[in-house]
Order: structure tokens, then sequence, then C-alpha cells
């Protein structure tokens, strides 16, 4: 169990307390609205009303101690800027931030935030994948060079072992877990694993390369 704290309860805060707790982790959730605070009051562990802008209540609520503090509260860029800062310069260890903009998120990099997420970006990235190329089931971007996508297996490949179709070394990716018709997932499948139709192959790789695949 982790212990977390979220600042901001929007929409994105709300459903990320919600489910941090859900998962087992201790969250004390912050937002300046008493209605958005009682809401979530029943749901996570600990509920305050307070504003985050100011390092005493923050100080108050011993941030530091919290294995991660997410500042999910990104409508005003000054305001999420300086609940970030105010949480770096406490000590917290992991500072999650929400930016709203490419302009917000290098901001946030350069005061320290050790990530950042861009939710709507992210999203719209996902979904532009998954409806230009109905093969391209699920998308995560690791970094801005690499992500993990789960894809059906090309036809062309149906039939034939991982290790006849050299995928590392022809298309440097790496198939990580495969998953069959029946839903049946094997994790780190070997060279002599025959690929079949109806597999969806979960592959990690640079965003370069995935894209090659995706062309198949």
């Amino acid at each position: 169990m982790k212990n977390f704290l979220v600042i901001g309860l929007g929409r994105f805060g709300f459903s990320l307390a919600v489910e941090l707790c859900m998962k087992g982790n201790d969250v004390l959730a912050l937002d300046l609205r008493d209605d958005r605070v009682q809401a979530a009051s029943e749901l996570v562990t600990h509920a305050v009303a307070g504003d985050a802008r100011d390092p005493e209540v923050l100080r108050a609520l011993g941030a530091r101690n919290f294995d991660c503090a997410v500042v999910a509260a990104s409508t005003d860029v000054g305001d999420s800027t300086l609940i970030t800062l105010n949480l770096k310069e406490l000590g917290v260890p992991h500072v999650v931030s929400k930016a709203n903009s490419a302009v917000h998120r290098k901001v946030l990099e350069k005061i320290g935030a050790d990530q950042v997420v861009f939710p709507e970006q992210e999203m719209a990235l996902r979904l532009a994948r998954s409806l230009s190329n109905v093969d391209i089931l699920n998308f995560i971007e690791l970094s801005k060079d690499y992500s993990v996508v789960e894809r059906r297996c090309p036809s062309q490949w149906c039939g034939k072992t991982i290790k006849e179709l050299d995928i590392r070394a022809k298309y440097r990716l790496n198939v990580v877990a495969i998953r069959d018709a029946e839903g049946t997932m094997l994790v780190s499948p070997g060279g002599e694993h025959v690929l079949r139709e109806g597999d969806c192959l979960v592959v990690l790789g640079s965003n370069q390369d995935i894209e090659r695949m995706e062309k198949l």
C-alpha cells in the first residue's frame, strides 16, 4: 500500500483519487471546494478542504510523508505551477502534475515535476491511432519515443513462429505477450510459439518501428 496526496477534485482528480483508494492505497484528497470534498469523503481515505497554493497548508497535512503527490488541478497554469513547486520544496519524493497544454508541460518539467501527464492529448492520440488503424486495440505511450501497443496479429504472420519471423531483428520490436482468441494471455512467449489467427500481440518498441508495423 502506498500513500497518495491528490490535489484538485475535478473529474480527473476525483476519478484518480477514488481509483487509487479502490486499489488499496491510502489517499488524502485536497480541494478548495467544500462540495467536492464532501463528495469524495465517503470514497477515499481522507478528504480535506484547503488551499494547496499555501505551503503551510501542505506542511500541516504532512505532504512530505506521502509517497506521491498528484497535482490534478491544471485549469490555472499559475496555480498548478505554484502547487508543484511547493510540493518539491517540501521534499515530496514523487510529484505528478497534470498539464493542459504543451507550454504548461514544459513549465512543470522545468520546475522539477517528476512526471507530467496530459490526459486530453494522450486520449486524443490514442483515439486517433485506433480510428486510423482498426487493428490497434490499445496504446500506451511510455515516453516521447517508446510505446506499448496491443494489435491484432498481421495476417501474413499467422502460422509462423516468432523465431521464423525474426521480429526483434527485422522489425526491432519485442513481443512481450500474446492474447489468443479465447482471451488467454501468454507472457514472454518463446521463439517457437506459433502465431494464430485471432491472436492479439502486445508489442514494445520505438514509435517509429511501431508505425512501420502498423502498415503490415
